[in-house]
C-alpha cells in the first residue's frame, strides 16, 4: 500500500501535544513492517529547526487557487527511518510564533487541506490510503468527496480520519464555507451543524473509515458527555468507526537507554535505580530526600478535563499522608493559582509550572506513584509511559485508561483505577497505592507486572494495517 498521513504535528519536527507523538511513531513503526509506501505531509512551520531544515530537498512548487485567492506551497522532503516526510512551505499562513490559535486558523488550515490535494495530483503520486488527523485536517476527505470528486487522479483514494479529541471540532462562522473554504452552497448541508460550520462533523460524513485512539473512547463517543454535541453524528457512521489504542516510542521512553535521566535502570535494579533518581530529584527541587517516603507525580495539562478540580478537592488529606507530591504541567491561569497556594501550605509538594519534555522523563524515572484522575482521556500516554519506568498510575476508568491499565487485584494487574468522576475515590485509589507501598514485595511484583506491559508501536500498526487492508477491498 501507498499511505500518506496528513498532520499538522509530527515529533522531532514540531509539538504540542500527543498528535505530534502520534505521527512521530506510527508511520515509522507501519514503514518498519516492510512492503509498504509509507509518507508524512505537514506544514513547514517557523519552529523547525534548522537541524531539519538543512536535510531538507525542494521537491516541487505547487501553485493553486483557493476561493478567490491564488496561493501555492513550495513543497520540500526528506526521508528518515523509511518514512518520506513532505513539508508544505507558505511564509504568510506557517510563519507564526504559534502552531495553533491564530486569528485565521480557518483559512490556515483550509490552505494546508487544499495544498494536500493539490501536492498529490502535482506530484502524480496518488495514495492508496490518506489518513487524516483531527479537524485542522477535516477538510481533506471533505474536499475529496467535494470539489474534487471526479477527478480521476484522485479516485482511488481511500480516506481514514482519525479523531485524537472529539472536543475540538473545528467550529466557524458560516462565512467561510464560500469565501475561506471555496465550496459552493451546496455543500452548506455536509458542514453546517448547530448553527456555525463544523469540520470534524464533515469529515466524520466524508471519510471512507474513521478511526480514534482507543477502543473504550470509540463507544464512549456515542454518548453526548464525552462526544460534545457529536453523539448523534458518530451514531450515524459507527458502522464505519473503530478504535485502535495509541502505543509509546521504547527507544525515548525507557529507564535503561532512553536518555535524560541521571541512573539509568531496568526490570532487575528498578527499586535501586529509581531510589537513586528520586533522590536526585528531590535534592534539586528542596524536597526530602529519604527514598522510603513515596513520590507521587502528576504531568499534565492543567484542565477541568484532566481532574484537577478532584485533586484539589482532596489534596490537604492526600499531603497528610507520609508521601510526597510533584506536580508538572501548565494550562488554565485559576488552577495554577490554586496549586500554588496549595503548595505554600504544604512543604512535602512541588509545582512546576512548565512544559519541560527532559524533567519529565526525570520524574517518570523518580516517582514511585503517578496520578491520573481524567475527565475525559481518549487514549492516554502517560499512563503507558508510567508502567515503562516502573511507576504505578492510578487512573480513572475513561477512555484508553481504561484499556490500557489493569487494577490491581486482577490479573495482570498494572496499576489502580477508580470508577466515578469523585474526588473520594481518587483519594481512595490513592492511598491503597500508598498503602501497598509499604509492602516491598508486593510492590515489587506490581512495578515488574507493570514493567512488563506491552504498550509497542507494532501491535497499533499492525491493527491500522488491517484496516487499511479491508478498505481497499471495499
Amino acid at each position: 500500500m501507498n499511505i500518506l498521513y496528513a498532520t499538522t504535528e509530527a515529533s522531532p519536527f514540531v509539538a504540542s501535544g500527543g498528535l505530534a507523538d502520534v505521527m512521530g511513531a506510527l508511520p515509522k513503526s507501519i514503514a518498519s513492517l516492510g512492503e509498504h509506501s509509507v509518507s508524512v505531509i505537514m506544514p513547514l512551520y517557523k519552529k523547525i529547526s534548522d537541524t531539519y531544515r538543512e536535510k531538507m530537498e525542494h521537491y516541487i512548487d505547487v501553485p493553486f487557487k483557493l476561493s478567490w485567492r491564488d496561493t501555492g506551497t513550495s513543497v520540500y522532503r526528506l526521508t528518515d527511518a523509511g518514512v518520506t516526510y513532505y513539508f508544505l512551505e507558505n511564509h504568510y499562513y506557517f510563519d507564526r510564533d504559534k502552531l495553533y490559535g491564530e486569528y485565521d486558523d480557518a483559512e490556515r488550515f483550509a490552505f494546508f487541506s487544499a495544498a494536500v490535494v493539490e501536492f498529490i495530483l502535482a506530484s502524480g503520486n496518488a495514495p492508496d490510503i490518506l489518513n487524516a488527523n483531527d479537524w485542522q485536517t477535516a477538510l481533506i476527505p471533505v474536499y475529496l468527496k467535494t470539489k474534487y470528486r471526479g477527478i480521476e487522479a484522485l479516485s482511488g483514494i481511500k480516506t481514514v480520519f482519525t479523531i485524537h479529541n472529539i472536543e475540538y471540532q473545528g467550529k466557524f462562522d458560516p462565512f467561510v464555507l464560500g469565501d475561506v473554504f471555496g465550496l459552493d452552497n451546496e455543500w452548506a448541508g455536509l458542514l453546517e451543524y448547530d448553527g456555525c460550520v463544523n469540520l470534524m462533523k464533515a469529515a466524520l460524513l466524508s471519510a471512507d473509515y474513521i478511526t480514534t485512539v482507543s477502543p473504550n473512547y470509540a463507544y464512549e463517543l456515542r454518548h453526548d458527555f464525552f462526544a460534545f454535541g457529536l453523539a448523534g453524528i458518530v451514531g450515524s457512521v459507527s458502522h464505519k468507526l473503530s478504535g485502535v489504542i495509541n502505543g509509546i516510542d521504547y527507544g525515548y521512553f525507557s529507564p535503561s537507554h532512553g536518555g535524560d535521566i541521571d541512573f539509568p535502570y531496568n526490570k532487575r535494579n528498578a527499586a535501586s535505580g529509581k531510589a537513586k533518581n528520586k533522590e536526585a530529584l528531590c535534592a534539586e527541587l528542596g524536597l526530602s530526600t529519604d527514598t522510603s517516603l513515596p513520590l507521587v507525580a502528576m504531568i499534565t495539562r492543567l484542565a477541568s478535563q484532566k481532574g484537577i478540580d478532584l485533586l484539589l478537592h482532596i489534596a490537604d488529606e492526600l499531603l497528610s499522608e507520609k508521601m510526597q507530591l510533584v506536580i508538572l504541567g501548565t494550562g488554565e491561569p485559576e488552577y495554577e493559582s490554586a496549586l500554588l497556594e496549595l503548595e505554600a501550605r504544604h512543604p512535602n509538594l512541588r509545582v512546576l509550572l512548565r512544559f519541560d519534555r527532559v524533567i519529565s522523563k526525570r520524574i517518570y524515572a523518580s516517582a514511585d506513584i503517578f496520578l491520573m484522575p481524567s475527565k475525559s482521556e481518549p487514549c492516554g500516554l502517560a499512563q503507558m509511559i508510567c508502567c515503562s519506568y516502573g511507576t504505578i498510575p492510578v487512573v480513572r476508568s475513561v477512555g484508553g485508561l481504561c484499556d490500557s491499565i489493569i487494577p490491581y487485584g486482577a490479573p495482570g494487574a498494572n496499576g489502580f483505577r477508580f470508577d466515578n468522576y469523585n474526588a473520594h475515590e481518587l483519594l481512595y485509589a490513592a492511598t491503597e497505592a500508598l498503602k501497598l507501598y509499604r509492602n516491598k514485595d508486593k510492590w515489587r511484583a506490581l512495578r515488574t507486572s507493570a514493567m512488563n506491559s506491552d504498550f509497542t508501536w507494532k501491535k497499533s500498526a499492525e491493527k491500522y494495517l488491517a484496516i487499511y487492508d479491508n478498505l481497499l477491498k471495499w
